[in-house]
């Protein structure tokens, strides 16, 4: 019986693992892959994360990963499974039929981009090819991009990429944006962009680099290319909440509601990172979370014993 099982070794999880073992809870991590890391190990350069600018991804993923094995984290490999609330216990069991039981549990599976399938996004991402314009739009000053999407998300990126960027390309599919009108107005204020209506992204190019993109119309009858040197693709995000959907509440979109407490609707569990509600997602408030979760748990815990 462990004092708290962190599902998941990606910012957010290595920071509860961290905060976990300095206050000295008995803990172990679970991850699926060898290294762990999240997204963050994908992405080619991080400038944003304070004190480390432009380091790897993968690079900042190992000093978070090498701060908690010298703490003495114990890391379990195996996909989650299942997750039960037995009351004061909390079951997790992998896919190879393990049993783990604590108190408390982290749920800091983190979320993942919504792709697009096309040919050329999986070879040039972090090579152009972008999923979060504000962690990696500033690599493309004074250069022509594309914005991929029509919601809230595809706007804020284009206007915020307007701001720096030489030209920016809006595409959506549709004849009109899903956006709020307020961000609509924005954009269409924006004497570099263009919006691309009724089109969709059929092929991303480049010789190590992204050079190109080819679109095509709606209703298929004309290909266009498009010589831009980034990519963002802004057509929403999924988080990976599916086994857990039984057992905590979730929003609409599939999030785990938690507040800043990062507390769920079953007492003892917690989520942390991008697995759960909130404006901004972003390796900083990852880890945020991990110590705000940690926080919460020792106040779960001293509660339990009174």
């Amino acid at each position: 019986m462990y004092d708290l099982i962190i599902v998941g070794a990606g910012p957010a999880g290595l920071s509860a693992a961290v905060y976990g073992r300095r206050a000295g809870l008995d803990l172990i991590v679970i991850e699926q892959t060898p290294m762990g890391g999240g997204q963050v190990v994908d992405t080619y350069e991080v400038d944003n994360y304070p004190g480390m600018p432009g380091i790897n991804g993968f690079d900042l993923a190992q000093k978070f990963r090498s701060h908690a094995d010298g703490l003495g984290v114990v890391f379990k490999g195996g996909r989650v499974a299942a997750v039960r609330d037995e009351g004061d216990v909390k079951v997790v069991e992998t896919a190879d039929g393990t049993v783990y039981e604590a108190r408390t549990l982290i749920l800091a599976g983190g979320a993942e981009h919504a792709k697009l399938g096309v040919p050329g996004e999986d070879v040039y991402r972090g090579q152009g090819v972008s999923y979060c314009a504000t962690c990696d739009g500033a690599f493309f000053k004074k250069r022509d991009v594309a914005v991929v999407g029509g919601g809230d998300v595809a706007v804020e990126d284009a206007v915020y990429l307007a701001r720096f960027c030489r030209k920016v390309y809006l595409i959506h599919r549709r004849d009109s944006l899903r956006a709020a009108k307020s961000l609509q107005e924005k954009l269409f204020s924006c004497e570099n962009v263009e919006v691309v209506w009724n089109s969709t992204l059929q092929k991303i190019s480049g010789t190590g680099l992204v050079e190109g993109i080819c679109i095509r119309s709606s209703d298929g009858d004309t290909e266009r290319e498009l010589a831009v040197e980034g990519v963002f693709i802004a057509v929403g995000m999924r988080p990976n909440t599916e086994i857990y959907r039984a057992v905590a509440a979730c929003d609409e979109s599939g999030y785990l509601i938690a507040g800043e407490d990062c507390a769920t609707s079953v007492s003892g569990i917690f989520a942390a990172g991008d697995i759960r509600t909130k404006a901004l997602r972003q390796i900083v408030t990852a880890v945020s979370d991990g110590a705000c979760a940690v926080a919460s748990v020792e106040k779960y815990l001293i509660s339990q014993t009174q």
